[in-house]
């Protein structure tokens, strides 16, 4: 099927249907938890360090970039924007950082984020990797959203490489989550299915940032650096510390390294 014919459907259809693809790629990654009790520390920090490395690059490439671009075709001030809605999207996430409780992986419960609570450990765990998927699951409807006012065959394929992008990190993002977590004692099932869970936020992120672009067109470069800021956010404050946690931590900085030049051919080469 040529890539052509995909613009004939609802942008939103188009964003759902690329969010499921990721949700299914962190499924298939937790599912590894059904054949590996344990992951080496450096396989782990290295597969952090990899998904930092492609959500860094798709930032940039597949969001800001575009943000700036289409912010002078609208005959605007390039770097407003692409700063605002940049500082936006981070300013959002620290305060939803700030007051949702979550525990990140690997740290006791008494060190547990956001507003105090007795909610359970699995709970927190899990609310902490949902957390993380949300600003990938906007940045995917809101590439697909820009086909509202710009149906063009760039744009598409920007979407998808987004996704494509993202799916492939969360392969070893869902397999970095439902490890760890049947080390902190779940059953195989259990760890499974609080991995893929996690993943089914993208979708609903990806819904609502598809609807605010139709709802509010001009908003899109804004919406665009908006999630650019979200995911950064989410990389500085989670994936690199959790990266270089031990003593192999050069194998993470590969990883990272690794994880921007694919997400960066991707986009330059297909998007």
């Amino acid at each position: 099927m040529k890539y052509e014919s995909l613009l004939q459907y609802n942008p939103a259809l188009l964003a759902f249907i690329a969010t499921l693809f990721t949700w299914l790629m962190t499924a298939l990654g937790a599912s590894m938890v059904f054949f590996f009790k344990s992951i080496n520390k450096k396989v782990l920090n290295s597969m952090l360090g990899f998904a930092a490395g492609v959500m860094i690059a798709a930032s940039f490439w597949s969001l800001l970039k575009p943000s700036i671009d289409m912010a002078e075709e609208m005959g605007m001030l390039a770097w407003v924007p692409a700063i605002i809605g940049f500082l936006a999207g981070g300013g959002l996430l620290f305060s939803i950082d700030r007051v949702l409780p979550h525990l990140h992986m690997g740290l006791a419960t008494s060190k547990a984020e956001g507003i105090k609570t007795s909610w359970q450990r699995s709970v927190l765990l899990v609310l902490a990797i949902t957390l993380h998927n949300i600003p990938e699951g906007l940045a995917v409807g809101i590439a697909f959203g820009a086909l509202t006012n710009n149906p063009e065959i760039s744009t598409l394929m920007g979407g998808l490489v987004l996704a494509l992008g993202i799916g492939i990190q969360n392969f070893p993002e869902g397999a970095a989550v439902s490890i760890p977590l049947r080390r902190e004692g779940f059953s195989r099932l259990k760890a499974f299915n609080y991995g893929q869970l996690s993943g089914l936020a993208e979708p609903i992120a990806g819904l609502i940032g598809v609807y605010l672009v139709l709802a509010i067109t001009p908003i899109l470069p804004y919406a665009l650096s908006f999630a650019a800021g979200a995911m950064i956010y989410v990389v500085v404050e989670e994936l690199i510390p959790e990266s270089q946690i031990g003593d192999e931590t050069d194998l993470s900085t590969v990883g990272t390294i690794i994880g921007f030049a694919l997400m960066m051919l991707l986009d330059v080469a297909f998007g």
